[in-house]
């Protein structure tokens, strides 16, 4: 017969205190064993990826003084008088190559050329009067000092003898111009290193560690292509987080990653960021070694620790064994005189002896005695007014279920009048109410939708879930912040067509009762006259445009004499038709792009650059327009101002601080200034615009900021300068594009201060694919 596993526990106390004695004891020893042994494995690890980012970072630094020391001697060559005079013959040039040449052993070759690209001389005569016009390290090196990536070999593999490997010959580029005496450029010295250097570097330092044989070096180029490393993956590019992380700007790291071929490595890697003058090609060092190699010590401690915890162990559950018999002998005493009273005796149970516990224990069990024939004839009486109670409650029940069924109704019946769709949703995720205006938007009838999943119904990305417990993770996330408030979204009916709907959800219920609620209400009209008000807009700012290009062309023209010379009535009347079509035609941009912006058709390209160049551009393009009024412009740039970044779409920003601009010059008294403050911030930058105007209200700050409002004389403000009341909306939005804000305050001193905040980093939300209108 088959036992169980209680079967196998010994009945007596204790055997069982021994045992339990026993177990503790192994189990504690092994944990303590596994968590020091964890920090020290965790310490050992550390080390061990560590000294493999030591060697990758000393083989990247090698490698980046190394050609810095062949980047500098050769630009120092292009500056020696055998070089830039033109009384040194071909054969003494070809003498001063030679001993630059043989002053380094991998310039495989190193030559002269005219401005034509043709080879005039070289240190071993080869190519000589070849034309290397069209290479890439002639072409740069005419442009100034120049780096060529790693590179096989093309004329110069069939001149040279082959490599003892007989590897492909490969290259790295090293080119300047040289000139003469009078500063003309006559060429180009140009020199090809051999790789083989690289991988003597590589020898040199990580043979020179004390690694283990299957410890390997690789160096990527900047796009991942294996330069040098193991015969099997070179020219492959590697897309391996090791090199994803590789960093210029820090001492290298490591990591532990599958590779292409299936194993597991622990990665050293350090990205190169040049040396000196030398501007440094991105090469990145990897130095990798097998988990299980790198590893085996840590295996062998672990084997070792746990063989001597489990001797611990033993010890430990021996002492246990002594301690519990000790334990359970006042116990078994205990349990004796119990079994007499049970039996129907009356005598005292007896003491715990030297056991404080055991003894109040039977303290208790006497009192227990005494307070049984109490008990008895208290729960006789409770008998009597059990049934009286029980009927009583049934009553109170009664009514409350009446009382929860007439509000279920109620409920019901304020659900099915509705105007809109309602879906209740339970814990489940399956649908437990459907109105009759759900079914008539999504075309399934109430019973056919009872009990379903939402998934089954392919309602809408935000209505499905994937599992029973998807439902509950939305409710406590919050999932797109959809709870408690209407949002929009597109839901599918039951044929597959899409409708657009305003969307609120809320929560009802308690515990096991709780249900999603969530109320549809069909938005396809409203949708349909925002589209046609856009088009309207876009359709006649459009046409209005076309026609003002040529009034404004004409009355340029006119305005410039093209027509002769205007009496000055007529001058003046020109004027002012030019200068409202400038006013019509900037009121027509501005209606674009507020068009565009709230049908989500203006692109935006946000890249992370410094901001002090857009604020100087923005300064020389109001500098006529503050000219004229009498107003100073001002960049005020604190110490900081260079490390001022944010991410922004260059245009688009400088539309915005040349309308702040602009509207500051417009306010500004004459003689006054306009200040530019640009502030760099932790997380990004701030650029504020303060002038010394009237100043605008509190209770006016947020209206500035609405389409078609302007802030006159009325309001504490100038007269009116003729804009259009769209500048500042169309500013506010495209700061909002952009993941920042803009806010107004009082300047110090009187005035006006436009503070715009912008991030660092491009948020995603940020990122816009669609086409400008």
């Amino acid at each position: 017969m088959q036992r169980t596993f209680t079967s196998f526990i010994p009945r007596g106390l204790g055997a069982q205190l021994a045992l339990a004695f026993s177990l503790l004891s192994v189990v504690l020893t092994i944990a303590l064993i596994l968590v020091v042994e964890r920090r020290a494995i965790d310490q050992i690890k550390d080390r061990i990826g560590h000294s493999l980012a030591d060697l990758a970072a000393q083989t990247s630094d090698k490698l980046e003084r190394g050609m810095f020391e062949r980047y500098r001697e050769i630009a120092l060559v292009t500056s020696r008088p055998v070089l830039t005079t033109e009384e040194y013959t071909l054969d003494q040039r070809r003498q001063a190559l030679e001993r630059v040449q043989r002053s380094y052993n991998y310039y495989e070759w190193i030559g002269l050329t005219d401005t034509d690209g043709k080879v005039l001389v070289s240190g071993n005569r080869l190519l000589e009067g070849a034309d290397v016009s069209k290479r890439p390290w002639f072409i740069e090196g005419m442009r100034g000092g120049h780096v060529g990536d790693v590179h096989e070999a093309l004329l110069l593999d069939k001149l040279l003898p082959p490599q003892a490997d007989k590897a492909p010959r490969r290259f790295v580029d090293v080119a300047f111009p040289y000139a003469d005496e009078n500063g003309k450029v006559r060429g180009v010295l140009g020199a090809h290193l051999s790789w083989n250097w690289a991988r003597d570097v590589e020898r040199s330092v990580v043979g020179s560690a004390d690694r283990e044989s299957d410890t390997q070096t690789l160096i990527l180029s900047s796009t991942g292509r294996v330069l040098l490393g193991p015969r099997e993956l070179m020219d492959t590019t590697l897309a391996l987080d090791s090199f994803r992380n590789a960093s210029p700007t820090q001492r290298g790291d490591f990591t532990v990653e599958r590779w292409p071929d299936g194993k597991d490595y622990v990665v050293g890697f350090q990205k190169g960021s040049g040396y000196a003058s030398y501007p440094g090609l991105g090469w990145v060092v990897l130095v990798r070694q097998q988990v299980d190699t790198a590893w085996q010590p840590l295996f062998d401690m672990r084997r070792h620790a746990l063989v001597s915890g489990l001797l611990l162990a033993l010890l430990f559950s021996l002492a246990g064994v002594a301690l519990a018999r000790r334990i359970t002998r006042p116990l078994k005493q205990l349990a004796a005189s119990a079994g007499e009273l049970r039996d129907g005796g009356s005598v005292q149970i007896a003491s715990g002896g030297p056991y404080a516990e055991v003894s109040a224990l039977s303290r208790s069990l006497n009192l227990l005695v005494q307070d049984l024939g109490e008990r008895r004839r208290q729960l006789q009486q409770l008998n009597g007014t059990l049934e009286q109670l029980v009927e009583s409650r049934t009553v109170e029940l009664r009514r409350a279920l009446e009382t929860v069924q007439g509000s279920e109704a109620r409920i019901r019946a304020i659900v099915d009048t509705a105007q809109d769709a309602f879906i209740g949703v339970d814990l489940k995720g399956c649908i437990s109410e459907w109105n009759p205006q759900a079914e008539q938007m999504l075309g399934w009838r109430r019973a056919e939708a009872l009990g379903r999943r939402l998934d089954d119904l392919n309602l809408a990305d935000p209505l499905r879930t994937s599992d029973s417990d998807a439902l509950p993770q939305l409710l406590a996330s919050n999932r797109q912040g959809a709870l408690d408030r209407r949002v929009e979204r597109v839901v599918t009916d039951r044929h597959g067509a899409e409708i657009p709907v305003e969307m609120s959800t809320s929560l009802t219920g308690e515990g096991e009762t709780t249900m999603l609620s969530i109320f549809l209400r069909d938005i396809t009209e409203r949708k349909r006259i925002d589209r046609a008000k856009n088009e309207f807009v876009g359709t006649v700012s459009h046409e209005l445009r076309t026609p003002l290009t040529s009034i404004r062309a004409s009355l340029s023209l006119l305005a410039d004499g093209a027509m002769g010379e205007l009496t000055p009535d007529v001058q003046e009347l020109i004027d002012i038709c030019y200068n409202n079509c400038i006013r019509l035609n900037r009121l027509v941009d501005d209606m674009l792009d507020i068009q565009k912006i709230e049908a989500g058709m203006m692109s935006f390209v946000p890249v992370t650059q410094p901001v002090l160049p857009l604020a100087r551009e923005a300064i020389r393009t109001m500098q006529g327009m503050a000219t004229a009024n009498d107003v100073s412009l001002v960049l005020d740039t604190g110490a900081d101002a260079n490390e001022a970044v944010a991410a922004i779409d260059y245009d688009r920003m400088t539309q915005v601080m040349t309308n702040l601009l602009s509207n500051a010059i417009k306010v500004a008294p004459r003689g006054s200034a306009v200040i530019l403050h640009v502030i760099a911030q932790a997380h990004g930058a701030r650029l504020s615009v303060a002038d010394r105007g009237p100043g605008i209200r509190p209770e006016l700050r947020e209206r500035v900021f609405q389409p078609f409002v302007q802030i006159g004389q009325k309001d504490g403000g100038k007269p009116r300068t003729g804009g259009t009341g769209l500048g500042l909306a169309i500013c506010k939005r495209i700061v909002e594009e952009h993941g920042g804000t803009i806010s107004i305050a009082d300047a110090p001193g009187g005035g006006t201060v436009f503070h715009v905040t912008l991030p660092r980093e491009v948020a995603p939300s940020v990122m816009k694919t669609t086409a400008t209108v």
